[in-house]
């Protein structure tokens, strides 16, 4: 059963069409993602749909016993009353029930009642307990509550009034009110904007088990594989269905483009061909110009005829140049030792200890408020009331890539603004920049003023990986970005050979980019060697361990404690000795090298006894270091054995 139909849609404002012949269906049940650039008109779609605003043409049908509920992008209402109370009238009906119930409970104990009144008391009890039951009436409290701190809240916030918020807060209580209303159809605009990994985690459990429908918008693509069975994709004044995810989306639209693109070129050069047929007709001379004049006329006609197809959109943003910092910093780039820090009486996190190295791509991630920014804020001197120990390396030079492009001047135009901060470079080469980073043609002339924040975004991007920085800080660099702007900042990173440490809440983000995850909670900090997924799958992995860890005795549990720790022991003592030979062979290359440039003076020979006696110090050298290198590759072995059982 279908809960909306719309065929044909059009609309358009006086100076700008938004979108045509938009068709599409929605069935019960179903969970559709709709994407598009930024300005494509999905927003506008969903206020066509909840007759926020009119539409041109078309037809839109959601049957009469169809509930529709929508979530705003951008939400700030104002209301004395607490959130719970909030989200308590929701189930107005239900509490006006179990008011009925409870009244309908004390007239039949009354003693001055009539067997009939009675019977008709009692059955209208019943058929109100019934109704209350099967509408969950009993779990009214345990919903909202569940909700809320699902979405993030916590027991002081919920009784808070909606007043006292935060815009993002009231964003969340505006989710979790849609959440328990239940309509048969819910539009989400950005629903994840507001949320950390946990509450989206939990809006994705909402969404998948919910017996309705589900139209989203959203930039979230890992969201969207998550949720999403359909995609609406909006380009170019219409709209296209694909029946998958975002991930489905992408390859069949891949496949869409090349096919698009190789019919365009052979129209192109179908074009190119009859025009120059029409030109020799033109130019034919004597007896045959006339029937010539008319073939070119016949010819030109049926070209104007020909629907002409416009150039496909390419997708394909790949960053085919590798961007080198002009300094190049050394193996250790930044490391953290025993990290505090606190406000009044409160502490932030403490004990903190990780370690960054060179051309490493380093997601920071965590619940919000376990003070990922602070961390940034010490890293880049801020912050300097801190205990513990921050430590850059040899050659490290911090850039750090501001979400609002403070650094930019507004007035510029794209190609200024690099000239201003690169005069040395050729107006050839900053073009060539830019259009690594899709400003081609006539873009480059544009002010930054009228860009997109994600046209500023990937200015500041450039300027950062043209610069001295070779360690790059990012916070939140996805935010408000739409997906091509994102695609492309990744395409930026995955070409930079500098380091790049980032806080992120983008999952797709984080799994296309990240070379090592590290996980923030209160007081300690766990390092995952790979991306999102790989974190996941080993936070998953350490879980069910503990699970079986809880189920063992306490015997067993101090027996594996001490072999665990017999086994560190063991790899710490393996380790040490590597490092010593490791720094054993460094020297003997040292003294081979100071007495191999010996050997490069033209009057070596001249001193026969002295050659000899260089040149053998030079083969017992070698013969050492071969030694050392069997008992190096020995050792190293036995630690990755050792590692791998561990």
């Amino acid at each position: 059963m279908a809960v909306l139909s719309v065929s044909d849609l059009k609309k358009a404002y006086p100076t700008k069409e938004i979108f045509e012949r938009v068709s599409f269906q929605i069935e019960k049940r179903e969970k559709v993602g709709l994407i598009g650039q930024n300005g494509s008109g999905k927003t506008t779609l969903f206020n066509v749909l909840t007759n926020k605003i009119s539409f041109d043409e078309g037809k839109i049908f959601i049957p009469a016993d169809v509930t529709v509920g929508y979530l705003k992008q951008q939400t700030d209402f104002e209301s004395e009353m607490t959130v719970y109370d909030y989200c308590k009238k929701i189930f107005s009906k239900l509490l006006k029930i179990q008011k009925d119930i409870e009244e309908l409970s004390k007239e039949m104990a009354s003693l001055n009642i009539s067997q009939e009144k009675l019977e008709e008391i009692m059955q209208e009890y019943q058929k109100k307990t019934d109704f209350f039951e099967k509408h969950n009436g009993y779990a009214i409290n345990s919903e909202i509550i569940g909700t809320l701190k699902g979405l993030g809240f916590s027991d002081d916030e919920i009784n808070k009034k909606i007043s006292q918020l935060s815009g993002g807060q009231k964003a969340r209580v505006s989710l979790a009110y849609l959440m328990l209303e239940k309509p048969d159809l819910i539009l989400m605009d950005e629903p994840t904007n507001h949320l950390d990994m946990k509450a989206v985690n939990f809006l994705e459990n909402f969404i998948r088990n919910f017996s309705g429908a589900v139209i989203v918008i959203s930039h979230d693509r890992y969201f969207l594989d998550n949720t999403t069975t359909k995609t609406l994709f909006m380009t170019a004044n219409s709209l296209n269905v694909y029946n998958g995810n975002y991930t489905y989306f992408k390859e069949q639209r891949k496949k869409e483009l090349e096919i698009l693109n190789h019919q365009y070129k052979n129209q192109q050069k179908e074009i190119e061909r009859q025009k120059e047929i029409i030109e020799r007709f033109k130019n034919l001379g004597g007896s045959k110009r006339k029937r010539g004049i008319s073939q070119s006329k016949s010819r030109q006609k049926l070209l104007d005829k020909m629907k002409v197809m416009e150039k496909p959109q390419d997708d394909d943003r790949k960053i085919s140049i590798r961007f080198k910092p002009r300094i190049v910093s050394g193996m250790d780039v930044l490391k953290a030792e025993n990290l505090a820090k606190s406000y009044g009486n409160g502490n932030i996190f403490e004990n903190l200890n990780f370690e960054i190295f060179r051309g490493e791509r380093v997601a920071l991630i965590g619940d919000n408020g376990v003070g990922k920014s602070t961390i940034f804020n010490i890293i880049s001197g801020i912050i300097n009331d801190y205990t513990g120990k921050i430590t850059t390396g040899e050659s490290v030079k911090i850039g750090y890539f501001d979400q609002e492009q403070k650094n930019l001047d507004l007035e510029n135009t794209v190609v200024d603004e690099i000239r201003r901060e690169y005069p040395k470079l050729t107006i050839f080469q900053i073009r060539s920049y830019l259009a690594k980073f899709m400003f081609k043609s006539e873009d480059v002339f544009r002010q930054i003023k009228e860009l997109s924040g994600g046209e500023k975004a990937r200015i500041s991007l450039l300027k950062m990986m043209l610069s001295d920085a070779n360690l790059i800080l990012m916070d939140e660099p996805t935010n408000h970005l739409d997906i091509s702007s994102k695609e492309i900042l990744e395409d930026a990173i995955l070409a930079y050979e500098g380091t790049v440490l980032y806080i992120s809440h983008d999952r797709y983000f984080i799994n296309r980019t990240a070379t090592k995850v590290l996980y923030m909670e209160n007081d300690h900090i766990e390092e995952y060697l790979g991306n999102f997924d790989y974190f996941i799958q080993k936070k998953n992995e350490l879980e069910e361990t503990e699970d079986i860890t809880n189920k063992k005795t306490k015997t067993q549990i101090i027996k594996d404690r001490k072999k665990e720790k017999e086994k560190q022991k063991e790899i710490s003592l393996i380790k040490k000795e590597v490092k010593r030979v490791e720094e054993k062979i460094s020297k003997i290359e040292e003294e081979i090298k100071n007495l191999s440039l010996l050997t490069y003076d033209e009057n070596f020979y001249e001193d026969k006894d002295n050659a000899k006696d260089i040149l053998q110090k030079i083969s017992k050298f070698q013969q050492e270091k071969e030694i050392l290198f069997e008992k190096w590759m020995e050792i190293s072995e036995k630690l990755e054995e050792i590692t791998i059982e561990n």
